[in-house]
């Protein structure tokens, strides 16, 4: 039994230098519940270089804050996310909300795909999606209340969200 003792201690001391080299790495927000209501109210003046960060340490992009939709405010006439056709390759049905986690499995923001759903980002919030991991991140999809034919994807890793049209199956 002692010499059993002996080498997990040994074994645990030899590993306390590997665990140091690992910056410690925040824990994700939680994904959001829900997807944001229809806005009311004045919105936000459509800008080309918003500000999103709304607290110390928020991201400087469209993010979710204790289920408020930061950056989701500019209401349903937002040139940026105007569409002549919306769902013009049709509407997407794989699941809404956070019981349906998607691994994107490729591409970029000009096209993504999971499973066997296609997207693109929106053209203005490119930006915004410049650290995914297009071959192993975890997105859901909301419905886009206030934008006819956009879905919002909501990167669970990073805790923020952009804009997508669905391209097709």
């Amino acid at each position: 039994m002692k010499i059993y003792l002996g080498v997990l201690a040994v074994a645990l001391v030899a590993s306390l230098p590997a665990l140091a080299q690992h910056p410690q790495q925040h824990a994700a927000p939680r994904p959001p519940a829900h997807g944001p209501a229809e806005f009311h109210g004045t919105p936000h003046p459509p800008e080309d270089h918003r500000n999103f960060n709304d607290h110390h340490g928020h991201p400087n992009a469209p993010h979710v804050d204790k289920d408020h939709w930061v950056g989701h405010d500019t209401g349903r006439n937002d040139p940026h996310y105007h569409l002549d056709h919306p769902w013009e390759h049709g509407r997407f049905t794989g699941g809404f909300g956070p019981e349906h986690h998607w691994r994107l499995r490729g591409g970029g923001p000009g096209r993504f795909w999971f499973e066997n759903f296609y997207f693109s980002v929106a053209p203005y919030d490119v930006a915004f999606c410049d650290s995914w991991n297009w071959d192993g991140d975890d997105i859901i999809v909301y419905d886009d209340p206030d934008h006819d034919g956009w879905y919002l994807a909501y990167n669970v890793r990073l805790g923020i969200y952009v804009h997508v049209q669905y391209l097709g199956a």
